[in-house]
C-alpha cells in the first residue's frame, strides 16, 4: 500500500492522548500553566455567544469554546 504524496499528513491519531495531558497540566498547576488562560477565555466567548443563540445556549456555548481553545493549543 502506498501512501499518496499529495494526502495531508494528519497527526490526529494522538488527539486524545494529548489532550488529556494538557488537561492534566491544566488541571495540575491552575493558572500558572500557559494553556489555562486562552481555554478559559474560549469558554467565556463560547458562552456569551450561546447566551445570545437561542439555540445553544450558554453552557453547551462555554463547553464548546473551551473545546475549541483546547484543540487550538494542541494542534496550532
Amino acid at each position: 500500500m502506498s501512501r499518496d504524496p499529495n494526502e495531508p499528513n494528519h497527526q490526529d491519531h494522538k488527539l486524545i492522548p494529548d489532550a488529556t495531558e494538557e488537561l492534566k497540566g491544566i488541571m495540575k498547576e491552575g493558572m500558572k500553566h500557559p494553556s489555562t488562560k486562552p481555554v478559559l477565555t474560549g469558554a467565556a466567548v463560547g458562552a456569551v455567544a450561546g447566551w445570545i443563540l437561542p439555540v445553544v445556549g450558554p453552557i453547551i456555548g462555554g463547553v464548546a469554546g473551551a473545546g475549541i481553545m483546547l484543540y487550538k493549543r494542541v494542534r496550532p
